[in-house]
């Protein structure tokens, strides 16, 4: 299959916070998105993490 269920951590605090999934065709790298961080009140950078 080409989608793979990715987990998104906060580059601040840390925690584990969002899961989605990611082409692995088309994206080669780590994905990151901009998400809202309940833990933090804001927004902040999410990296995927295995």
């Amino acid at each position: 299959m080409p989608r793979d269920l990715v987990i998104l951590e906060c580059s601040e605090c840390g925690r584990r916070n969002y899961t989605t999934d990611k082409n692995k065709r088309t994206v080669s790298g780590r994905l990151s998105k901009k998400k809202f961080c309940r833990f933090d009140k804001k927004h902040t950078s999410h990296v995927e993490k295995k």
